[in-house]
Parts: C-alpha cells; structure tokens; sequence
C-alpha cells in the first residue's frame, strides 16, 4: 500500500512561485506512474501534470504548461510539481496521485493512491 504526503504549499501573491513536493512510503515508487491534481473551491478535481515511471514522459494540462514542471528522484520516492508565474485561478488544494498502469494518464479514476493534499492560495 503506497502512502503520499505533500507538502509546500501556501500563500504566494501573483506571478510568485512555489514547489510542491510529494513523498511516497510503503510500496516500490517507480512501479509507478505520478500525477498532480487539483481542486479549487466549488469545482471538480482536474488535472494538472504528470510523469511517467522513468521520469522521462510528462504530460501537462493546457493551463499550465509552460508554468509548471513535474520531476521526480525515484531513489528518493520524491516527486516535485514546480509552479511559476501563478495565477489567482491557480488556488486549490493540490494532490499527489500514483497509478500503476502502463500508460501515463490523465483520468482521476485511474489513480489508485492519494495524498491528503496541500492547499496552494494566490493572492492579486
């Protein structure tokens, strides 16, 4: 059983910049395929980033490439979502997912572990 813990998140004005980090326990980290989502008040959880087993495959949502970069340092079971030129639309609580399909996704049912999320606020 994979465990996920984010952390860094907090309050940035717009244009500032933040890393979240995502560590994972219990399980062996590059069996699997990570992803960041998001969920800002009152919407549904969307997408944000991913990246495949290796590192080497990344997929990003139309509304943040280009902003953002997801990494990962498998001998550390770490995974990084860097964000840069926020937005105020950028606010949520932002989640760590892990699947171990063969394919990268972006479909949420695909996901079979979560983190408890970081909440990620940008002021004007």
């Amino acid at each position: 059983q994979l465990q996920l813990v984010e952390s860094g998140g907090g309050l940035v004005q717009a244009g500032g910049s933040l890393r979240l980090t995502c560590r994972a326990s219990g399980g062996t980290f590059d069996d699997y395929n990570m992803a960041w989502f998001r969920q800002g008040p009152g919407q549904e959880r969307e997408f944000v980033a991913a990246v495949g087993q290796a590192g080497s495959i990344r997929q990003y949502a139309d509304a943040v490439r280009g902003r953002f970069s997801t990494s990962r340092y498998n001998f550390g079971n770490t995974v990084w979502l860097d964000m840069s030129n926020l937005k105020t639309e950028d606010t949520a609580v932002y989640y760590c997912a892990a699947e171990s399909g063969v394919l990268l996704t972006q479909d949420k049912a695909r996901y079979e572990y979560w983190g408890q999320g970081t909440q990620v606020t940008v002021s004007s």
